[in-house]
């Protein structure tokens, strides 16, 4: 099996550094080499109008890297990704039968230590399940789970998302699995977690997944939505060219190749085409790789625990659902038993209080009041032991049902705790400190998270260890700078400030690393800072495209520009974040009027 070890030892996993893949070659015939270790953590965009070859790309990347020894995961909405079967030993899990393995949500733990411990690439087909929200629930908990295990493991991972505008739309606010697929694409590249989004509609992308890939490739597009979104973060020239590119062409954008935009030809993939659209003739089914009957076994001993508990729970709802039939059964034979004894009793008054003489009662009448008497006994003592039984029968559900609130209340916490360690690594990187954080207990797998009340409480104990830690982070920097560092840190972290920044990386009419540039250097020098300097630190020669990047963070308040003797210096407007926020609102009433014209 083509797979990664994670020891320590492992040869391919200490030279990713230096290791590449070919994925094909430039219009002058230069090779395109690609780094390993940039597939693996970084994060990727490829997209293309149908028969472009965007879903032939991802199967070359994945071919390479497989070829290489590095697994990865693929999210396949399309059932298209078997066909590297053919020549690799992957798990192909999904909800039909021609899945190696039928998985559900409460698969994600084991896959994701399949994937990142055992080195099993995993094809996750979801384009089988009948239900949007069982295959949501799988790929939210399963990146989730790579997410988690990845912040101890740090095992450089590749996972690869199609159709990534069903999960992260431009329009519209995000579900549960577009949230934490984002969240990867922001975080998961410190902890060895990499993501690559394909799409055939990138207008219909969320914008800041696209700007923040740093590797794109763009295949045929002809849609005016999609080529104005070329134009916007590539260049008017490939937004006019993108539409004739051939089948395989594309653009290439790559944070570490020294052209900003290369047009490149991508090889055809070598294992069996299954997306390929259906023709007359007969296609023949490769013969498939077979896995370890070992591995599958462990996957569905977690599917017959699942099937076990949800055919617990279907009894369990059935027999409530006889129960409360057989409660109404009762009432209504009690109601009606109740009547006719209130009948009699009213029948005998009526007899003892004054009837003819010819009218006689019936020798056994008290006799029958009596047994009707008893009849209603009888059912009240029934239809209460049917009611005590659904009662029991509600009690086990409502267990189950705390059950999975105790567990979301435990991942809620972890969740919190993740987000602290966020923002001490943030200042970490602001102030440029480097800290000995006491050893602490890695938070607990999401397989694991049914944990006590003293696990929680450990979580607890963590967020404050975590808090001090960031006093501590403040008290060390140097007064003077570490006032003005705070500030920019304070300022930087600001969503609104986040987002104009992401924005001007668009917008600039240059490379977005001009925009990260500008900010870097005016960070790293604690104050003002000049064109000069900042080209210097990015190694241009020139400052024209500094002067845009400024210019543009400048119109949205970001910054501020005053010619000084070192020429044009730029600082961040750590003051200003009103002027931000109204910049931000006026351009979006700007817009609003716009729209409504």
């Amino acid at each position: 099996m083509s797979t990664t070890n994670t020891d320590g030892d492992n040869e391919a996993a200490t030279d990713t550094t230096e290791e590449t893949i070919r994925i094909g070659e430039t219009v002058d015939g230069q090779l395109v080499e690609l780094p390993i270790v940039e597939l693996l953590t970084g994060r990727a965009f490829i997209t293309g109008k149908s028969g472009s070859g965007k879903s032939n790309s991802a199967s070359v990347v994945a071919e390479e890297l497989l070829e290489a020894g590095y697994p990865l995961l693929i999210v396949d909405t399309d059932g298209e990704y078997y066909g590297l079967k053919e020549s690799y030993e992957i798990l192909h899990a999904g909800a039909d039968e021609q899945a190696d393995i039928q998985v559900g949500p409460e698969h994600a733990g084991k896959l994701a230590q399949l994937a990142l411990e055992d080195g099993v690439p995993i094809i996750l087909d979801v384009s089988g399940y009948l239900e949007d929200d069982v295959a949501n629930d799988l790929i939210r908990e399963t990146a989730c789970e790579l997410f988690v295990r990845e912040k101890d493991l740090k095992t450089p991972f590749l996972l690869v998302v199609e159709e990534i505008h069903e999960y992260v739309p431009e329009g519209g606010g995000l579900d549960d699995v577009g949230q934490m697929l984002i969240k990867i694409s922001k975080r998961g590249r410190k902890h060895g977690l990499g993501i690559a989004g394909i799409s055939q509609r990138p207008a219909d992308v969320k914008k800041d997944f696209i700007t923040q890939a740093n590797w794109l490739l763009w295949h045929r597009l002809t849609w005016d939505n999609d080529t104005t979104v070329v134009r916007r973060v590539v260049d008017a020239e490939s937004a006019d060219a993108v539409g004739d590119l051939a089948d395989g062409e594309a653009f290439l954008q790559a944070d570490w190749r020294e052209a900003d935009v290369e047009r490149v030809q991508v090889r055809r993939k070598r294992t069996f085409d299954a997306g390929a659209t259906p023709g007359l003739e007969d296609v023949e089914r490769p013969e498939l790789k077979s896995l370890d009957e070992d591995l599958l076994g462990d996957l569905e001993e977690i599917s017959d625990r699942a099937d076990q508990r949800r055919d617990e729970i279907e009894r369990l709802e059935e027999q409530l659902e006889q129960r409360d039939e057989r409660i109404e059964e009762l009432e209504a034979e009690l109601e009606n038993q109740q009547n006719i004894a209130d009948a009699a009793q009213q029948m005998a008054a009526a007899l003892q209080n004054g009837t003819d003489a010819g009218d006689a009662v019936p020798e056994d009448f008290d006799a029958q009041i009596e047994a009707k008497n008893e009849r209603i006994r009888e059912l009240e003592s029934r239809l209460d032991d049917v009611v005590d039984e659904r009662d029991q029968l509600r009690g086990r559900v409502d267990d189950l049902e705390r059950e999975v609130d105790r567990l979301q209340i435990a991942a809620d916490r972890i969740e919190r705790a993740e987000e602290i360690e966020q923002q001490l690594e943030q200042a970490r990187e602001v102030l440029g400190v480097e800290v000995e954080a006491e050893t602490t207990a890695p938070p607990p797998a999401a397989g694991d998270r049914g944990a006590d009340s003293a696990e929680l409480e450990r979580l607890q104990e963590r967020i404050d260890d975590l808090k001090a830690e960031n006093e501590r982070l403040r008290a060390q920097a140097d007064a003077d700078i570490g006032e003005q560092l705070e500030s920019y840190e304070d300022f930087l972290t600001l969503e609104v400030v986040q987002a104009e920044i992401e924005t001007a990386k668009a917008e600039c009419g240059a490379s977005p690393r001009y925009v990260k540039g500008v900010i870097v250097g005016i960070v790293a020098e604690g104050g003002p800072v000049s064109y000069e300097a900042i080209a210097e630190r990015l190694g241009v020669s020139t400052t024209s495209d500094v002067s845009k990047a400024a210019s543009e963070l400048e119109r949205r308040k970001i910054v501020t520009k005053d010619r000084g003797d070192d020429g044009m210096m730029v600082d961040l407007n750590a003051d200003g974040i009103e002027q931000v926020r109204q910049a931000v609102a006026e351009r979006k009433k700007t817009e609003q009027l716009m729209e409504e014209l």
